[in-house]
């Protein structure tokens, strides 16, 4: 094995954490306003693409995936993203109808992780923000089927050729492709600290409100 094919040193790489203390008296009384104003810090720093999260589901029979996807909006009632209900994550979700969001917020020292059940967005809400897209990523939805397999770039190509020319402006939503909403049972705060003492606060469902937890980093 030559030099340019052996995996490099990983033990070296590590990074000083060092961040304003994350504090009890510090949090909102509830996650989603304490969300909002972490992604207003994430905006504000220039962050690029601050509402990509990694989405984390289990098939039934518990295989794992996780993949990056991007929120689309949230509100008291929990985190929506869009996808082909076809997917690899459709299918798990058709399983196992649980879910858990990671905001891998680096640069500034944060993370937010949530956790919850998942439930599909009525046609309506989906068919709403399909509109609202760039039409090149509604004939995209279209002619991708989502984590099948395909024989080559070229058919893809001639796939999205294809729709396009049925629908010059104004595609339909397909009936295979929608939004889903993580409502929310935990969610977490962190922040990066000084020899990993890292902060970590969580907010769990109660009935009625919220539990705020401090765990070990």
């Amino acid at each position: 094995m030559d030099a340019t094919s052996r995996p490099p040193s990983l033990a070296g790489l590590r990074r000083t954490y060092e961040g304003e203390p994350l504090l009890e008296s510090d949090l909102a009384a509830d996650p989603i306003t304490q969300f909002t104003r972490w992604f207003q810090d994430a905006l504000e720093s220039g962050l690029s693409e601050p509402n990509a999260m990694v989405l984390a589901t289990a098939s039934a029979g518990g295989r794992p995936s996780a993949r990056t996807v991007l929120l689309k909006g949230y509100d008291e009632r929990g985190f929506v993203f869009y996808t082909n209900y076809e997917s690899r994550k459709g299918r798990d979700l058709a399983e196992n109808g649980r879910a858990s969001l990671l905001f891998p917020w680096h640069p500034i020292r944060r993370q937010v992780r949530v956790e919850g059940l998942v439930t599909r967005l009525p046609h309506e809400e989906s068919a709403a923000y399909f509109a609202s897209r760039p039409y090149g990523s509604r004939i995209g939805a279209w002619a991708s089927r989502q984590s099948a397999i395909v024989r080559s770039r070229e058919e893809l190509d001639a796939r999205y050729a294809e729709l396009a020319e049925r629908w010059p402006e104004d595609p339909p939503v397909p009936d295979f492709w929608g939004g889903y909403r993580v409502v929310p049972s935990e969610v977490e705060f962190w922040q990066g600290q000084l020899d990993r003492m890292h902060d970590r606060l969580r907010y769990r469902r109660a009935h009625p409100g919220w539990i705020v937890e401090r765990l070990a980093p």
